[in-house]
């Protein structure tokens, strides 16, 4: 049970990125689940905040070609993040 858990924060990227993680980290008491449970909402949290400076960074560029880097540099960090959920939630299953 604690397994499913815990990858079940990780695969929560598909249908709820933040609610089910932080649910699990409050309300789990397995010290396990918990520490997979704050991996994971940590990993959901940080394109956002990646996302949020590079907005702020595009803003402040002057030119278009700047903006359009700036999207293709949070895509890449989306895609490696949304990855390493997958993979880490596959880990903690065969676990």
């Amino acid at each position: 049970m604690r397994q499913l858990l815990s990858s079940l924060s990780y695969f929560s990227i598909f249908f709820a990125p933040f609610l089910l993680p932080i649910a699990v980290w409050i309300i789990a008491g397995d010290r396990f689940v918990r520490e997979h449970a704050k991996r994971a909402l940590l990993s959901h949290l940080f394109p956002v905040a990646a996302g949020i400076l590079l907005l702020i960074m595009a803003f402040s560029a002057g030119s278009f070609g700047a903006v359009i880097g700036y999207v293709i540099l949070f895509a890449i960090i989306y895609f490696g993040t949304f990855v390493y959920n997958i993979i880490q939630g596959i880990q903690v299953l065969r676990d």
